[in-house]
């Protein structure tokens, strides 16, 4: 029997622990392997999101059903599938026939494993993770919130193009499944009538794998190895044969080349700022607006976090200035006032409820951040209405498309107006939380949030007043946390919103509704 893959079981340890609460969600998901709610056969006429057409990366016509090349494969596949090892079944149970839901996991794992801030070094300066140099300490990279949030939008973005030109290329070439040829291969995951050439399975680890390597370039063999285990659990499991892993794999490995080019270029590599940039946006907010927020940590960092992160290029969104919110209060005016008040209210009478919700949401540290928090809920809700991997691709690109594009308009926000934050401006206050390395207004974890609500409420129609309370909640825990004043929070729900609709409007208009 021929070998192309490396059949070494990885076994999967990368748990996550977070905040203690009792809402608390753990980083993988207990699912059984399930038929698909549909199978999208006109998938491979949706509008992609950066490929100019579902053909921009070709693959050749497979072997006939009948050929006998084709059987030689058959015959492979229906060993692979007998006698699995006990290791072998744990393999095709973990991936499931939905890889997608696995790799959007480990994407979660990783951000959380690499969400750690520099530590100052002995003589009070920071080193800053060098993307030449990932290795050096601190490494590379520093998985904050606009760094997770962008990580997360290329990964669908390019799962959800690569996806759609396998359906292309399923339906083109037409080859049936190979359980559909021969009925005596053992499968051991539902089967389905979708055409098995190229494999959708392989499509999303080739993409995982190089998406997710040149977002966290340390785990470049843990992450390859988790792609083998995919690839081989397709042959395990008496669904995929030889050549529809291959392809699938040269498709994804295609259409994921195209989006590490945009990214290559989308700005990122300048958001991370020198101190005389960062040093020049504080000096224009205070002649533009009269304030500025000034970095209260000891040692102090010499920038805060990715100040030219609001120019990063977006997905959806025209420009920044198109969802830029209004000028906030100025402190000591009477709305700065009331609100001042309502922070200092709530610290000095914090319910244990409200503890609750402040460290369920604060997505700090060590966590997968909020953009994370809202791939956790996508990722139940693809289970729970059983959706194939392309429907499946379409949520989380569209979610993931607008989150990252709330963060550039909230980071925008941000260093425009340089708010000072509560315990900078309220005199003797002090939060609950660890207090944020940038300024103030508008709440990222609003923006962020009501990004993430307002498209899977547009999705699951039927969840949508839950998404939307979940959003609120997220606000709401910034304020009781002693982060946010409230003004922050309501413009930067305002904010997601307005970006969550500009990619709505695309969602809309690729064919798949």
């Amino acid at each position: 029997m021929k070998k192309i893959y490396f059949l070494g079981i990885l076994a999967f340890v990368a748990l996550t622990v977070f905040q203690a609460c009792e809402k608390d969600l753990p980083t993988n998901l207990e699912f059984s392997p399930y038929t698909y709610e549909t199978l999208d056969e006109n998938g491979g006429t949706w509008k992609p999101v950066l490929l100019d057409s579902a053909t921009l990366i070709g693959i050749p016509a497979p072997e006939s059903a009948s050929s006998a090349a084709y059987l030689t494969e058959l015959a492979d596949l229906k060993a692979a599938s007998s006698d699995l090892t006990s290791d072998q079944k744990k393999a095709v149970a973990y991936w499931s026939g939905d890889g997608l839901v696995r790799w959007n996991e480990v994407a979660r794992d990783l951000a959380a494993k690499y969400n750690l801030p520099p530590a100052p070094k002995p003589d009070g300066t920071y080193g800053a993770p060098d993307p030449a140099n990932p290795g050096n300490i601190p490494n590379f990279p520093f998985a904050h919130p606009p760094y997770a949030c962008r990580m997360f939008a290329y990964w669908s973005a390019a799962q959800f193009d690569a996806l759609i030109a396998a359906w292309h290329y399923k339906y083109a070439y037409n080859r049936p499944a190979a359980y559909k040829t021969d009925a005596s291969i053992s499968t051991h995951l539902p089967q389905n009538d979708l055409p098995g050439y190229p494999s959708d399975g392989a499509v999303v680890a080739a993409v995982s794998k190089r998406i997710l390597t040149a977002m966290f370039p340390l785990e470049k063999e843990y992450i390859a190895g988790l792609a083998t285990e995919h690839l081989n659990s397709l042959q395990w499991a008496g669904i995929s044969t030889e050549s529809d892993i291959v392809w699938g794999d040269s498709l994804g490995r295609g259409v994921a080349g195209k989006f590490l080019a945009r990214a290559g270029s989308d700005g990122m590599k300048a958001a991370q700022t020198p101190k005389p940039i960062s040093d020049s946006l504080r000096v224009a907010a205070k002649a533009r607006f009269g304030w500025q927020w000034d970095n209260l940590e000891s040692p102090t960092r010499p920038v805060g976090i990715t100040p030219y992160f609001g120019r990063v290029k977006p997905w959806c969104i025209p420009n920044v200035e198109a969802v830029r919110p209004p000028v906030p209060p100025a402190p000591g005016s009477a709305e700065f006032i009331k609100d001042a008040e309502e922070i200092k209210d709530i610290s000095k009478n914090l319910t244990q409820e409200q503890r609750k919700i402040a460290n369920f949401w604060s997505d700090g540290p060590s966590t997968y951040t909020p953009p994370g928090h809202w791939n956790r809920f996508a990722a139940d809700e693809i289970v729970d209405h059983r959706l194939n991997p392309l429907r499946a691709a379409r949520v989380l690109a569209y979610m993931n498309m607008a989150i990252m594009d709330a963060g550039i308009s909230c980071w925008d926000a941000k260093y425009y107006y340089h708010y000072a934050r509560p315990i900078q401006a309220v005199p003797g206050f002090k939060t609950i939380l660890g207090t944020p390395n940038f300024p103030s207004y508008t709440s990222g974890h609003s923006t962020f949030s009501a990004a993430g609500a307002t498209v899977l409420g547009h999705f699951f129609p039927a969840e949508a007043a839950k998404f939307d309370r979940w959003a609120e909640e997220a606000a709401e825990s910034r304020i009781y946390g002693g982060i946010h004043y409230r003004f922050d929070a309501d413009m930067g729900n305002t904010q997601g919103k307005a970006c969550a609709a500009h990619t709505l409007e695309v969602a809309k208009a690729d064919g798949a509704e």
